[in-house]
């Protein structure tokens, strides 16, 4: 592409290329961060790079589990009879809404072709590179300065070809954090001889007929997957030390303290309980990976914080880099959108960010807040409640139009009648009345 100059009102030329933007990964917030950068093609150069053949990232169901055809470890964790858990009202991108047809709780397949929808709409598959994975994202400086980032990267389908390395001015990682498991370090791992499984590697429950399992975990994962083992299992025993889930259970489910340790054929509980097992599910969350960042990257995980991030998004030492998606128990899309719109503010010039000192002590003063209110250092991204204002926040600093309040006021709706009514509270349908309100309009 031909350089572009301008002359600006002090005689200098100002340099009006557009930007380079790589973006690694193209499930959701990938799809997000095409969409928005290549609407603004005088700004900026948009590449997207994904493994796969296709997009849609973790919602993409495959029957395989460890490595895939090219011996890579397998990205999704979408089992067969997965509904989501937040109705489609509140996951939608706020740009492009859902099928109204659909109901509020969806299959796992629905939210693909959602995806998929959003990529033809934006004409966003000819921007990336399938079949590609990233090698190495090294940034380059010249005199102590940084002057852009070099991206090395392989086609899956020619072994044959060299790596391509291509140049940057900005990388957005986009590689989600469902793809590596978290597994306890239990005393007598080792010993257990019956099936051990991570909730990564869950696909149905059919392996599990007229066991005793023990499912180690009670959030999101762990519950719903616990119900659907419960449904062919003799047993299913839900552990957790958590307090007690307050809503009606299968007959044959029940919950238990955590895990003391493991026995060649049973677990001991941290009550002394011991159980006769034939099974193990971890349902006990994921790691943080960004296998292709380079050491001169800076970044450092430490019991799952990412450091150094200002506001959950932006490398303090090179504020080009941003990853998206990183907060835990979100609804997704929107958070996406408003991380990306900053992302372009950023690089746009409209957004000044402090200096790297200042992200930094904000930074801290977050995570000290956390630790305040008695949350382990793993939950340094952790959400919630806490994702509207930040969402908000986001807002302000982006200067665009903040979520809508109805999206709150329904998500927090569905977790209240959600813990109180596990096995009923997907059937009820909802309607986005304006907003900041919603209604129910029936079941399904």
């Amino acid at each position: 592409m031909a350089e572009k100059l301008l002359i600006g009102r002090t005689g200098k030329k100002m340099d009006t290329t557009p930007k380079r933007v790589a973006v690694i990964g193209a499930g959701s917030a990938g799809l997000c961060a095409l969409r928005h950068y290549s609407s603004r093609p005088e700004d900026f150069s948009v590449v997207a790079f994904e493994q796969t053949d296709t997009v849609g990232g973790t919602w993409v169901y495959t029957d395989q589990v460890g490595t895939d055809r090219f011996g890579l470890p397998v990205h999704s964790s979408m089992y067969k009879s997965l509904r989501t858990n937040i109705p489609k009202e509140v996951m939608a991108f706020p740009d492009f809404p859902f099928r109204e047809e659909l109901p509020s709780f969806i299959k796992h397949s629905e939210v693909l072709e959602y995806l998929q929808e959003y990529g033809k709409h934006y004409n966003l598959e000819q921007y990336i590179k399938f079949n590609t994975c990233v090698e190495e994202v090294k940034p380059i400086q010249e005199k102590n300065c940084f002057k852009h980032w070099r991206l090395t990267y392989r086609n899956l389908l020619d072994t044959s070809s060299p790596l391509h390395t291509e140049e940057f001015d900005s990388v957005m990682v986009c590689n989600g954090h469902y793809s590596t498991p978290l597994l306890p370090d239990l005393p007598g791992s080792a010993d257990f001889r019956g099936l051990v499984m991570h909730s990564h590697d869950f696909r149905e429950a059919d392996p599990f007929q007229d066991m005793t399992v023990v499912c180690l975990g009670a959030a999101s994962s762990g519950l719903d997957i616990s119900i659907e083992i419960s449904k062919v299992a003799k047993k299913v025993l839900l552990s957790h030390n958590k307090p007690l889930v307050e809503s009606e259970m299968p007959s044959n489910l029940e919950q238990v303290t955590g895990i003391d340790h493991l026995e060649q054929n049973a677990v001991v509980f941290k009550d002394g309980r011991r159980v006769v097992a034939d099974a193990i599910v971890y349902c006990t969350g994921y790691k943080f990976s960004f296998p292709f960042l380079s050491k001169q990257c800076g970044l450092e995980i430490k019991d799952e914080r990412i450091t150094p991030l200002y506001k959950h998004m932006i490398h303090t030492t090179f504020p080009t880099l941003f990853f998206i998606g990183m907060c835990k128990i979100i609804c997704p899309f929107p958070q996406f959108h408003c991380q990306i719109l900053v992302t372009m503010a950023i690089l746009e010039g409209s957004v000044q960010l402090p200096c790297k000192e200042e992200m930094d002590a904000d930074t801290e003063a977050d995570f000290q807040r956390r630790l305040g209110e008695g949350l382990p250092i793993r939950h340094a991204h952790l959400m919630g409640k806490r994702q509207w204002s930040y969402n908000d926040e986001l807002a302000v600093i982006g200067h665009f139009q903040p979520i809508d309040k109805s999206l709150q006021n329904l998500y927090n709706h569905v977790h209240a009648t959600r813990v109180k009514d596990l096995m009923n509270y997907k059937k009820i349908c909802y309607e986005l009345t304006d907003s900041e309100n919603f209604r129910v309009v029936g079941s399904v």
